[in-house]
């Protein structure tokens, strides 16, 4: 398995090797562009020489913002981002012990639950989770009864719709041009 999220080689194999990447670059993901938010770990990881949940949690908060902050930026907004991602790795921390993957590995359990699990994340609402759950199963291995269901129509096959989807360049345009239309349809 390997990823392709970014059209960036070295962040992709982060993305692809570390759970804790994957699950950062998600929460990234909004109000920036996909790349941009899944290319972040590999950006914070190069800035603070690291990417461990314990070591993010305990980073000061004022230079953490200053890592997201720095050229290229890790998030258009570095401030409450820094802050959610610190958050992130403190609620794994203190629930899974550091270990993004237990959310998924822990107990073998089945797609409601790793919904659930993901849901009571800080910065993971419904959506992201469901999304989430779908770029799991979809990419990462994970093989839970009624992951596809539980991730709703983000889990469906064949579909284009999220970054759960996006495994070349052509499947990126197909995202792309998916999201414009649900947000043409949405004003319209």
């Amino acid at each position: 398995m390997a990823l392709h999220i970014t059209d960036d080689a070295d962040a992709d194999a982060l993305l692809t090797e570390s759970p804790l990447a994957l699950l950062v670059g998600m929460l990234l993901d909004q109000q920036i562009a996909m790349e941009t938010a899944f290319g972040g770990p590999l950006k914070i990881r190069e800035r603070t020489g690291g990417l461990d949940a314990e070591q993010i949690a305990g980073y000061d908060p004022d230079a953490f913002t200053e890592v997201f902050r720095q050229t290229p930026a890790v998030h258009r907004f570095p401030g409450s981002m820094a802050g959610r991602v610190q958050a992130l790795c403190q609620a794994l921390v203190d629930d899974w012990g550091g270990n993004a993957a237990a959310l998924w590995t822990d107990g073998d359990p089945d797609g409601p639950t790793v919904l659930k699990r993901l849901k009571a994340l800080p910065g993971f609402g419904d959506q992201k989770a469901k999304i989430f759950l779908a770029l799991l199963g979809k990419q990462y291995g994970f093989t839970g009864a009624g992951w596809r269901e539980a991730a709703g129509a983000y889990g469906e096959e064949g579909s284009f719709r999220s970054v759960a989807d996006i495994v070349s360049p052509e499947s990126l345009t197909k995202v792309r041009e998916y999201k414009r239309a649900a947000k043409a349809a949405a004003k319209g």
